[in-house]
């Protein structure tokens, strides 16, 4: 063989190797544009789902503390009222008891 066909072989066994590499990258890029529009898609129901949350979820939520913490304020203070009230209608009930038996 003449180094022109030892060349010439080389070459073609070089570009059935890069063939294959060359299918191989188009298939890569192919699935880079299929994950780049899944992506796109994903970004859209994200920002989505921010503007539900910011216009929806949480000023529902902040008018829920709201109304909880409010009534938490107004019954913390009356739990020791509540105490004393226990305590005075015990305190009743053993003088009823008492009197009871006495008439």
């Amino acid at each position: 063989m003449t180094d022109n066909e030892l060349l010439l072989a080389i070459s073609d066994m070089m570009d059935k190797k890069l063939n294959h590499i060359t299918k191989d990258v188009q298939e890569v890029k192919k699935d880079i544009k299929v994950l780049k529009t899944e992506v796109e898609n994903i970004d859209i129901r994200v920002k989505n789902i921010e503007l539900n949350q910011e216009t929806k979820v949480l000023p529902r939520l902040n008018t829920i503390e709201s109304c909880y913490t409010s009534t938490y304020d107004r019954y913390k203070d009356s739990v020791e009222d509540y105490e004393a009230i226990k305590q005075d209608v015990s305190i009743m009930k053993k003088v009823i008891q008492e009197h009871s038996i006495k008439l």
